[in-house]
This record gives C-alpha cells, structure tokens and sequence, in this order.
C-alpha cells in the first residue's frame, strides 16, 4: 500500500450527516432541508467554540443543543419529531461507495480508522449499523482528549496510535476545514469534496480532491 493507515473522517464523508431529516422530511414539511443544514451548522460550530473555550461537551451533546437551536429558527418545522431525528442519528445512512471502497482497501492490506469529533458510542453505533465495524483497526473519538478538531492532538492520536509518522497517514474528510487541520499536522489529505464547494484554505491544500471515495489513490 502506498500509506500505511487510510484515515477517514465519520460525518460527512462515510455518513451522511442529512440522512436523519430525509427520513422524516415528508413529516417535517418544506422546511426540512434548512432544518437539516442549519443542525449541521450549529453542531460544527458548537464544537469550535467549545474547544476555544475549553469548555467540553461531547458531540452528542452538541448534537441535541445544535437541533434545538435549528428548531428555533425554522419554527415551522414539526418539533414533535425532535426524539426521532435524534434516535435516526445513531443509524445514519453510510453514502453508497463506502462498504466497496473500505472492503478494497483492507483487502489490499491497508489499515483503516476512523477519526472523528463524534462521541464513542455515536462511532461505534454508526459503524455497527452500516456494517462497517470489523473493516477498522481502529475508531478513534476525541472524548479521550476532551476538545475537537482542528486541535493538533486529535490527529496525534493515529501517529502515536500506530507509532508512524504523519506523512505515512492518507486522510480523508469532506469536511474542508478538517482536511486544512490533517494537512497542517503533515497528512497526506484527500478532500472528499461531496458538495462541490470552493476551496477555503488554499495554503493548506490537500493532495487530492474527489467528489466521493471512488479513485482514492491506492485502489486498484
């Protein structure tokens, strides 16, 4: 393999963060779809805030107090389904290529982890539910550390872990600013640019951008 470990990011890039809403939008009305981003919105922010502040809360947390505040500002969303957009969070959907991609990579001899801002338990029931499970070495949470990324000790969690050194590591997120993070660290980064979004870090550029994990370098 040309990398060690393959690391990749949960929300966003193996699970699709609006999943939960789409199972209820008919429900939810027209709304669902801003309901849907502002949650994500607030989640994020939440935890950069709280890791500035030094104040932790975990992601699940975060993840309650983000819907609220969704809820609030799209008062025309149903708030009755608040204990089921939550409940549907620990069953997120994993996005289509996942299973084939990750089964590849293992089965080149690859070794996979998950790093992500989530709590354990959200990992672990995420991955269980989209059968994902026994396909990682390893699924890291920053609950150990008790702050969020983009701190640099989340991502020395896999080099100390794996005793490599960052340049070893191909990591993956969608998420831009995360993918700056893992790049600063001195990862081999691979934006999984889902949304076709403009690029907002242009000093800290990844190695590559793909629209999902198909054609990550190392496959085939």
């Amino acid at each position: 393999m040309a990398y060690a470990v393959y690391v990749f990011d949960a929300y966003g890039t193996l699970f699709d963060v609006h999943a939960a809403v789409r199972k209820h939008a008919e429900k939810l009305g027209p709304d669902a779809q801003r309901l849907s981003s502002i949650w994500r919105e607030k989640q994020l922010e939440y935890s950069w805030v709280r890791a500035l502040m030094g104040t932790y809360l975990d992601f699940w947390q975060l993840t309650q107090q983000g819907l609220d505040t969704a809820f609030a500002l799209v008062p025309g969303a149903d708030k009755s389904l608040r204990n089921d957009l939550l409940s549907a969070y620990w069953e997120l959907d994993c996005y289509p290529e996942v299973p084939h991609v990750l089964t590849d990579l293992k089965a080149a001899g690859a070794k996979l982890a998950i790093l992500s801002n989530g709590s354990q338990p959200m990992l672990d029931a995420a991955a269980k539910a989209a059968g994902l499970t026994e396909l990682f070495d390893e699924i890291f949470s920053v609950d150990s550390l008790r702050t969020f990324k983009t701190n640099p000790q989340v991502y020395e969690m896999v080099t100390t872990h794996f005793r490599i050194y960052p340049e070893e590591i191909s990591f993956q997120s969608s998420n831009r600013w995360d993918i700056a993070g893992a790049t600063a660290f001195g990862c081999r980064t691979v934006w999984i640019n889902r949304a076709g979004m403009p690029d907002e870090y242009t000093d800290l550029a990844p190695k590559a951008v793909l629209a999902d994990l198909t054609g990550l370098p190392g496959l085939g």
